[in-house]
């Protein structure tokens, strides 16, 4: 089993910067995937953004050009480093990893972008 904890969630105002992070633990192979969703209330969880071991990276339309995904391997860390928010940007976010096709998620963290 691996166990994710996700951190840096609060309250930031239109335009602001935030930087989540998450932290793997656990029963650890070797991660592949690892990435960020969001959920906002009454959507669907959506892709935020994902990175593989070697470093490539994806972003969902919404946030590319503002967010940044990176990771650490040797810590089994990825943050999420969250630039010109937007209100739309409000959501519990979830961090995802993939461990030898074992897929896990951390239990979430709540961003809201308000003024």
């Amino acid at each position: 089993q691996v166990q994710l904890v996700e951190s840096g969630g609060g309250l930031v105002q239109p335009g602001g910067s935030l930087r989540l992070s998450c932290s793997a633990s656990g029963s650890i192979f070797s991660i592949s995937t690892m990435a960020w969703y969001r959920q906002a209330p009454g959507k669907q969880r959506e892709l935020v953004a994902t990175i593989t071991r070697g470093g490539t990276t994806g972003y969902g339309d919404s946030v590319k050009g503002r967010f940044t995904i990176s990771r650490d391997n040797a810590k089994n860390m990825v943050d999420l480093q969250m630039n010109s928010v937007k209100p739309e940007d409000t959501a519990v976010y979830y961090c995802y990893v993939n461990d030898r096709g074992y897929m896990y998620w951390g239990k979430g963290i709540l961003v809201t972008v308000s003024s």
